[in-house]
């Protein structure tokens, strides 16, 4: 499932390709991943329009044209953004085509159509309107912003860290990557942890996640880029721990299915 490592590339890819680009013309092969207008009116919103930026916030990509009009994409569970050449061929799943003149196409593709493509007024309008938390890696969310987040009540650390109305960027994948970073159980309640134990927290979340972007791995995808300390290696039934070598376990909860190491990371908050 995309989470903010593949977001933050998929916005790389944009500026790196598409910045200041013209849009010749919107395709829309599948309507109904499309919300806030018709495949018609985005059409005519869109067309001509130059990509005048490129923004990520949490799991949400912002393409901005310079008539103030914005696409939010949201990629569900296994979507994605691809640049494709004039000269290369179609690839599958494409529910959303920006063509531009020169014959380059910036693709949305979602296999299994459960991410959107939202037509919104404006990226903050947006943030509002879906009651999304700060992005995990803004540099404003500090140390005390992250604690106030995180809330003082019994409640399970790893619902916690992937509610994205508290923070946004963190998923199932990442979330198990950060507590076994920071040696904590996902079931340990937030209440329960102490100043010194949030702050080892805190700089586990801003080290895994700039460390996969800065590797160009995402949360299922190039995972063997990432360093060889990373759980996400082993993350899967019969995985071994990577720093003590034991059974890798699974945490179900919320309809998910999660790994954790049960000795590096203890039920007890240590």
């Amino acid at each position: 499932m995309p989470e903010l490592p593949d977001v933050e590339l998929f916005k790389r890819l944009v500026k790196r390709h598409c910045l200041g680009r013209a849009i010749h013309k919107v395709v829309v092969t599948d309507p109904e991943s499309l919300e806030g207008a018709s495949p018609a009116s985005l059409q005519r919103r869109l067309k001509d329009q130059h990509i005048s930026a490129c923004r990520r916030h949490g799991k949400v990509l912002f393409i901005e044209a310079n008539s103030g009009a914005a696409l939010a994409m949201h990629f569900g569970t296994n979507g994605s953004l691809l640049y494709v050449r004039r000269d290369q061929q179609e690839p599958p799943y494409v529910r959303l085509r920006l063509d531009f003149v020169e014959g380059d196409r910036l693709a949305y593709l979602n296999p299994r159509r459960i991410g959107h493509v939202h037509l919104v007024k404006g990226r903050e309008a947006f943030i509002f309107d879906t009651g999304l938390g700060p992005d995990a890696l803004d540099p404003s969310f500090d140390e005390l912003a992250f604690a106030t987040a995180l809330g003082d009540h019994k409640r399970a650390i790893k619902s916690v860290l992937i509610d994205q109305t508290r923070m946004a960027g963190l998923g199932n994948i990442y979330a198990d990557e950060v507590l076994f970073q920071a040696r904590l159980h996902p079931a340990i309640d937030v209440s329960s942890l102490n100043r010194a134990t949030r702050h080892r927290l805190y700089d586990a979340m801003k080290s895994v996640l700039q460390t996969a972007i800065n590797c160009g791995a995402g949360a299922e995808t190039l995972t063997d880029r990432l360093p060889n300390t990373f759980l996400l290696r082993e993350r899967h039934a019969g995985g071994r721990c990577p720093r003590c070598g034991s059974s890798i376990q699974e945490d179900r909860r919320s309809g998910r299915t999660g790994y954790y190491c049960p000795r590096c990371q203890p039920q007890a908050d240590s």
